[in-house]
């Protein structure tokens, strides 16, 4: 998913790369909160995330939301296990399929967000 802020964000901050390791295999490989839903989540905070306490972070939250009810929507759990079972590794059940996914649904939630409002931090055209 940090590939997708890799559209936006260029380059992508080494801190956000870093950050995102720990999700993978739905943090830390117990299948808990599934990465691709983390890791989208951890994208629209680097494009429209606040700095400070005092800045409103209204417009972020609301399209985090979009991107879990997106999400839920099409995988019907935020969890690895429910999503794909035991067998993850495979491409027909496995993270690829839901990566994949969910890049697609981050795209738009970040296209329509951009038409709304700029990205708050400096990023690289579309």
């Amino acid at each position: 998913m940090v590939a997708v802020g890799g559209l936006y964000l260029d380059p992508v901050p080494d801190v956000l790369i870093r950050a995102s390791c720990p999700f993978g295999g739905g943090v830390c490989e117990r299948q808990e909160l599934c990465g691709a839903l983390s890791g989208g989540i951890m994208v629209l905070g680097a494009l429209w995330g606040r700095t400070s306490a005092g800045v409103n972070d209204d417009f972020v939250n609301d399209l985090a939301c979009q991107f879990r009810r997106r999400f839920l929507a099409r995988f019907e759990d935020t969890t690895c296990a429910p999503i794909h079972g035991s067998d993850w590794r495979t491409p027909e059940m496995g993270c690829a399929r839901v990566i994949r996914a969910s890049a697609e649904i981050l795209i738009d939630i970040i296209e329509a967000g951009h038409r709304q409002q700029p990205f708050v931090h400096e990023v690289s055209a579309p």
